[in-house]
């Protein structure tokens, strides 16, 4: 392929992405107004509200193990328009759903489609890609998922000047059937990856073999176990813990409701620009320097926040950190993990084994959101990032003394 095509192909593929993006944030403008309806606003019903912003992660986590098997078996190609089916029909039924019951279902079935797309969007990519390329390729993937946060933060923003509460939620899901529609015509249009066509153990059950990949001294396993560790520390990283200090933040520095949903929009195009800077280099620096930044300085400015609230200070001097930790995150963890995941396996298990790696990173987060609270309550804030803090540090480690570089190699 030219250049020109092979972009136009990866960033059909990294639609997936932003659907992705949009399906994970859009539930956080619309919640608002989805509670009162399905009468989830009273304290009494805490579980069922947290369900319903939950469900979606069970469904990452069941696409990633359900489906885990269908790449490697069918095709990245069909695995692509499989996971767009998904979003379209999660996009119309969400907005049209009458009961709570119905709601969830809906939510479930995006989570499907959201586990699917993370785990065949970068692998579908770093195949088609050549090896000087690779690297800003695949980052295209988180790009899009960047993309689709600011489209769904802006989404929340505009529908929120305009509420109108029997419809506002609707229309904020309903939005995404244009991008999930656009994704499920284009990807027809897509090749199949070519190593997929040459492989001659499709859908093999074969990651549980433990003898020595080709080109390196260490077995399938281990490679699975760093691979799993990796995607983790993605999440555990703590990023989502300042995602879900935001809103605290924001108000105290002064912001209303309508002032915190922009700042938040402003904090998506924090996210977007670094992760372009992330894209320029990824194949100049590597992937290995770039981990080893992220965990390291990640670390760093969690043990200031820490330090902050433990001395209670609020305001521009937090928010400033707290951006840098965003700028931080998505300049290395949050693209190159991706890379780093869609590189890491051999070409006969790359889908297989990928899955397994997804549905480490989908339980992880379903794990972080689970636990944030009782650690807060716990550890109080201070505890809380200094507790991060001390889990980047460990990454770090892991990083320097397990992760080898593979810029501009083969991936054979």
């Amino acid at each position: 392929m030219s250049k020109l095509k092979l972009l136009m192909v990866c960033m059909v593929a990294a639609m997936g992405g932003l659907l992705f993006g949009y399906d994970w944030v859009v539930i956080g403008g619309a919640k608002p107004f989805y509670e009162p309806y399905f009468g989830l606003a009273d304290a009494a019903k805490a579980w069922e509200s947290g369900f319903a912003m939950s469900s979606a992660v069970l469904g990452c986590i069941g696409g990633a193990i359900g489906l885990g098997w269908f790449p490697d078996r069918f095709g990245r190609k069909p695995s692509l328009l499989l996971a767009a089916v998904f979003f379209t029909i999660s996009a119309l039924w969400t907005a049209f759903a009458t009961g709570y019951w119905s709601f969830i279902a809906a939510r479930i079935l995006g989570g499907i489609g959201i586990g699917l797309a993370s785990n065949v969007s970068p692998v579908y990519i770093a195949e088609v890609s050549p090896a000087e390329l690779r690297g800003r390729l695949v980052s295209l993937n988180q790009f899009t998922i960047v993309i689709g946060i600011i489209l769904a933060q802006l989404v929340n923003y505009i529908v929120f000047q305009k509420a109108v509460p029997e419809i506002s939620w609707r229309v904020m899901f309903g939005a995404e059937t244009v991008p999930a529609a656009l994704f499920l015509v284009l990807a027809f249009f897509i090749p199949e990856s070519p190593r997929w066509r040459v492989s001659d153990q499709k859908g093999a059950p074969v990651v549980r073999e433990d003898r020595p990949v080709a080109g390196t001294s260490r077995p399938l396993f281990a490679l699975l176990a760093l691979g799993v560790f990796l995607a983790a520390f993605q999440q555990w990283c703590g990023i989502n813990v300042v995602f879900n200090y935001a809103e605290e933040i924001f108000k105290a520095a002064g912001y209303d409701v309508s002032g915190v949903m922009f700042n938040q929009v402003i904090t998506g195009i924090v996210n977007c620009v670094f992760t372009v800077f992330a894209m320029c280099l990824v194949d100049k620096w590597g992937r290995r320097p770039l981990m080893l930044l992220g965990a390291g300085g990640l670390a760093v400015l969690y043990a200031i926040l820490g330090t902050c609230y433990f001395f209670e200070v609020k305001g521009v001097a937090v928010l400033v950190v707290v951006m840098a930790a965003i700028a931080c995150y998505a300049m290395t963890l949050a693209p190159i993990t991706w890379v780093v995941l869609s590189e890491l396996f051999p070409d006969r298990v790359r889908g297989t084994a990928m899955s397994v790696a997804v549905a480490a990173l989908w339980i992880s987060c379903f794990g972080l959101t689970l636990t944030f609270k009782p650690i807060n309550v716990a550890f109080g804030a201070a505890g809380t990032f200094g507790l991060y803090s001390a889990i980047c540090v460990a990454g770090f480690l892991v990083v320097a003394r397990f992760l080898r570089e593979t810029k501009g190699r083969e991936l054979e």
